[in-house]
């Protein structure tokens, strides 16, 4: 008995966030079909030039404006950021430095600090086993 093995496709939604790329900036014909995960790698490992520039000047999803300006995805909304940034606007916000962003970075840097203090005390010695008499 032979097994059939079907074509694994997803929706360009989930496509677009595995790429890291804003879908409604993407061309239409990615926005309207289904992507194979054979096509996914292939514009993982070539991109084209819509997702290069997608990549290089956005606009971008909030999670990867988030991550350039160093700040949780809750802190930019926080920050009344709601709308996806391009990399110029991005790198206004990290040149003008406005309060809200400095206290989310503040913010960012001390759940990053209590995360590692935490990961560190859980990686201390594992339980003591008793030793067999001999």
């Amino acid at each position: 008995m032979k097994s059939h093995q079907t074509t694994q496709t997803m929706k360009p939604a989930t496509a677009a966030k595995k790429l890291g790329v804003y879908l409604e900036a993407t061309p239409a014909e990615f926005q309207a079909g289904v992507v194979s995960r054979a096509e996914l790698n292939e514009l993982q490992a070539n991109p084209p030039e819509w997702l290069r520039e997608l990549r290089r000047n956005g606009p971008h999803p909030r999670p990867v404006v988030a991550a350039k300006l160093g700040v949780s995805i809750s802190g930019l909304a926080r920050g009344g950021i709601t709308d996806p940034l391009t990399t110029e606007q991005i790198d206004a916000l990290l040149k003008d430095r406005p309060e809200w962003l400095e206290k989310e970075r503040a913010t960012q840097a001390e759940v990053r600090r209590e995360a590692a203090r935490i990961k560190e005390k859980n990686a201390g010695p594992g339980p003591q086993t008793r030793q067999s008499r001999a």
